[in-house]
């Protein structure tokens, strides 16, 4: 039998994935990790008020979920002071990138990024057979005025920038950012990536201005907020912007009981301020843990730190597959020099605690290795 046949673009993909979870790999180990501290996801969980509003309509989830997301949309719009019209609910923000992505950038498009970010938008640019160009960091932290220029220089459709970043967890005051806004080129997209928006310094993050049809912000109820298996994001963005996405979007695509349990969170502020708090506290925490085994953490606005630990991305992978062997989930960068770093999620006491107690044994190990091998 002929096989059907599939695009181009999709043949020529490669066969990647952007992460390897954790769940396989506990699949390929045999065992459960015991200490999960690499996916950035909020170990304190989210908001009690959610959980039972979830457990509430989970005997309803027969029913499709509102396609038009009015309780949530409405509700977003009030606590950003926009209209409902300025708010779009997506699949997490890495549905709504690979949406913006179909409706802003034609095959052969150039989209920019910087090289190490994110690299689920990569995927996106790709399937849609867009050219993507990378600009390094720079002093650990994405390069606003080389991507600039990077976006003039090739007469880019689209511009993707995460504040505070991952993998890094940097960030640039809301002044830089809008500098950057305003000089961008007539016609080009800003994708403004605030997955980590709630546990940045509040001069981190611009003002909500939704008059400006060249920036679409992304934030995202999977960090903070606790529900990353939900799967809820939203954009904010001009009414004429955030149009398009009804063009594009799977009306259907967002789960009932989630976009109950979003809506129950955003409702319950009180307990996001105490999550983020909790996350405050385990930063600091591994920064400390980092500092007593000799390695430096970096700064960090997310839930997460990236922990330098002072010699080449080989070290590291030695280190990560040292904390792997002995059921720590963690996860680093991918790109040089970035991947000289390793990154851990904040978690609770009791997972910091595995944590303080295996890095210095994966520290030895990981030494050892490198002696061997060199």
């Amino acid at each position: 039998m002929k096989p059907p046949p599939l695009t181009r673009i999709i043949r020529e993909l490669p066969k990647l994935v952007p992460f390897v979870g954790p769940e396989a790999q506990e699949r390929a180990r045999g065992r459960p990790f015991a200490a999960r501290l690499g996916a950035n996801e909020s170990l304190f969980g989210p908001s009690p008020a959610a959980i039972r509003a979830m457990a509430e309509a989970a005997a309803e989830n027969w029913k499709y979920s509102d396609p038009e997301n009015h309780d949530l949309r409405e509700a977003l719009a009030l606590h950003h002071g926009v209209s409902a019209d300025n708010v779009v609910i997506g699949e997490g923000i890495d549905g709504l990138l690979g949406l913006a992505i179909r409706a802003a950038a034609e095959p052969g498009a150039v989209v920019v990024t910087s090289d190490g970010a994110y690299p689920t938008f990569n995927f996106h640019v790709a399937a849609q057979g867009a050219k993507l160009v990378k600009v390094p960091f720079r002093d650990d932290r994405e390069d606003l005025e080389a991507l600039l220029a990077a976006v003039r220089l090739h007469k880019a459709a689209v511009l993707y920038v995460s504040n505070p970043d991952n993998p890094m967890g940097s960030w640039w005051p809301a002044a830089d950012l809008a500098r950057l806004i305003e000089a961008l080129p007539d016609g080009v997209l800003l994708l403004l990536d605030e997955a980590y928006c709630d546990t940045a310094p509040a001069d981190a993050i611009p003002p909500i201005d939704v008059s400006n049809p060249q920036v679409l912000r992304l934030r995202t109820f999977s960090k903070a907020y606790g529900l990353a298996g939900a799967r809820i994001g939203y954009a904010l963005g001009e009414a004429d912007l955030i149009a398009v996405f009804e063009k594009v979007r799977n009306h259907y695509g967002i789960n009932r009981v989630g976009q109950i349990g979003a809506l129950a969170a955003l409702n319950d502020q009180p307990y996001l301020t105490e999550a983020v708090g909790k996350i405050g506290r385990a930063r600091e925490r591994i920064t400390d843990i980092a500092r007593s085994n000799g390695l430096m953490p970096l700064p960090s606005a997310a839930n997460f730190v990236t922990i330098d630990c002072g010699a080449d991305g080989l070290f590291a992978r030695a280190v990560l597959d040292e904390l792997l062997a002995r059921d720590v989930f963690a996860r680093k960068p991918g790109v040089a020099p970035l991947d000289r770093c390793i990154r851990i999620s904040c978690g609770r006491d009791e997972d910091l605690a595995v944590l303080a107690q295996i890095l210095p044994q994966s520290l030895e190990a990981a030494r050892k290795r490198t002696l061997e091998n060199s």
